[in-house]
C-alpha cells in the first residue's frame, strides 16, 4: 500500500516543485488519512524531495540547453569568445597606437 502512495504522489507532482511547507502538510495529511507511521512519513517527505529535487535539475538542464541552442541560432558568442575578442581588440589597439 506505501508503494503505490509513494508512486501515486510522484507522479502527481510531475514537474511541479513543491514548497518544503506543502511537501510536509501533504505528507502529513497523507500519514494521518493511511495511518503511516512518522518513519513512514518521513521516508514519503524525502522521496518527495528527492523527486523534485531530480525534477528541477532536468528542467534547469533543458532551459540551459535550450538557451544554448538559441544563442548558436542567433550568432551570440559567449562570455569565453567575448572576452578573447575584446583582448585581440585590445592588443591591435595597442599596436596601432605604437606605430603612430
Amino acid at each position: 500500500m506505501n508503494e503505490l502512495i509513494e508512486k501515486t504522489l510522484l507522479a502527481g507532482i510531475g514537474a511541479l516543485a513543491l514548497s518544503q511547507k506543502k511537501a510536509e502538510e501533504l505528507v502529513g495529511a497523507l500519514q494521518r488519512q493511511f495511518n503511516l507511521s512518522e518513519e513512514k512519513g518521513q521516508e514519503l517527505l524525502n522521496a518527495l524531495r528527492e523527486a523534485v529535487n531530480d525534477q528541477q535539475q532536468r528542467l534547469e538542464n533543458i532551459a540551459r540547453e535550450e538557451l544554448k541552442g538559441s544563442a548558436v541560432r542567433l550568432g551570440l558568442v559567449d562570455r569565453e569568445e567575448f572576452r578573447q575578442l575584446q583582448d585581440r581588440v585590445e592588443r591591435l589597439e595597442q599596436r596601432l597606437n605604437t606605430r603612430v
